[in-house]
C-alpha cells in the first residue's frame, strides 16, 4: 500500500517517515508530494490544527486517489498570546521568509520577555476514501535566550524549543528521543498505532 505524507516541508516528511517508519514490515510505501508530481496547493484556512490537517489530507487524498497523512501544528508562547497558534509560520516574518529570517524576528520579538513558557500542538490527520481520522500530541516547554542547536530546513523554532525536563533542545536531542517526547511524534505515534491495527 502506498501511503502519501503531504507536505511540501522537507524536515517534517523526513520526520513523518522515521515516525511511521514500522509500517514498512506491513508492506506501506511512504510516497511524497514531489514522488507523484503534485504542484497544486491546499489553502490552510481552518482555525484550528484538526480543520487544517483535514483539509490538506483530504485535498491531496482526492488528488492523488492513495490514503493520505498529514499535519498542522503550531506554537504557543505565554508572553505572545494569541500570536501564533494557527498562523505560527505565517506569524512575523511570514512563511515566505528563509528559516533562519524567521528565526530572528521570533527571538527579537522575545528578547526582553521573561516569561519563556511555550507549548507545541500537533494534529495529526488520516484520510482513506470516506475514513477520517486524527490525532493529537502536545508538549509544554520554554524558548531558550538563544539559538542552541543549527537550525534544521522547515523546522526552525526545534533550535530554541527545550521541552520541559530536558536541558537540550529539540535539535539537540537524538531522533529516538525527540520522536517520544515531541508533539508531532505523539500524534504520529498514535496515528500508527491506529494504522498498524487496520492493515
Amino acid at each position: 500500500m502506498k501511503l502519501l505524507i503531504a507536505t511540501r516541508n522537507p524536515g517534517k516528511f523526513e520526520e513523518i517517515r522515521t515516525m511511521l517508519a514500522g509500517l514498512e514490515a506491513k508492506g506501506v510505501e511512504f510516497v511524497s508530494l514531489a514522488d507523484l508530481g503534485v504542484e497544486d496547493e491546499c489553502v490552510e484556512d481552518g482555525e484550528t490544527f484538526e480543520a487544517n490537517a483535514l483539509l490538506k489530507a483530504c485535498f491531496y487524498a482526492k488528488l492523488s486517489r492513495l490514503p493520505t497523512v498529514s499535519d498542522d501544528s503550531g506554537l504557543f508562547v505565554d508572553a505572545l498570546k494569541g500570536e501564533l497558534g494557527v498562523k505560527t509560520r505565517r506569524w512575523g516574518a511570514g512563511e515566505k521568509a528563509t528559516d533562519e529570517e524567521w528565526l530572528d524576528f521570533f527571538m527579537q520579538r522575545m528578547v526582553l520577555e521573561e516569561n519563556r513558557r511555550a507549548e507545541f500542538i500537533c494534529a495529526a490527520a488520516y484520510v482513506n476514501k470516506e475514513e477520517e481520522r486524527v490525532f493529537f500530541g502536545e508538549t509544554k516547554g520554554e524558548i531558550t535566550r538563544k539559538i542552541e542547536a543549527p537550525v534544521k530546513p522547515g523546522i526552525p523554532l526545534s533550535s530554541v524549543f527545550c521541552p520541559q525536563g530536558y536541558a537540550k533542545v529539540y535539535a539537540a536531542l537524538t531522533v529516538e528521543e525527540k520522536n517520544q517526547l515531541s508533539h508531532r511524534g505523539k500524534a504520529f505515534a498514535a496515528l500508527k498505532v491506529y494504522l498498524e491495527t487496520i492493515l
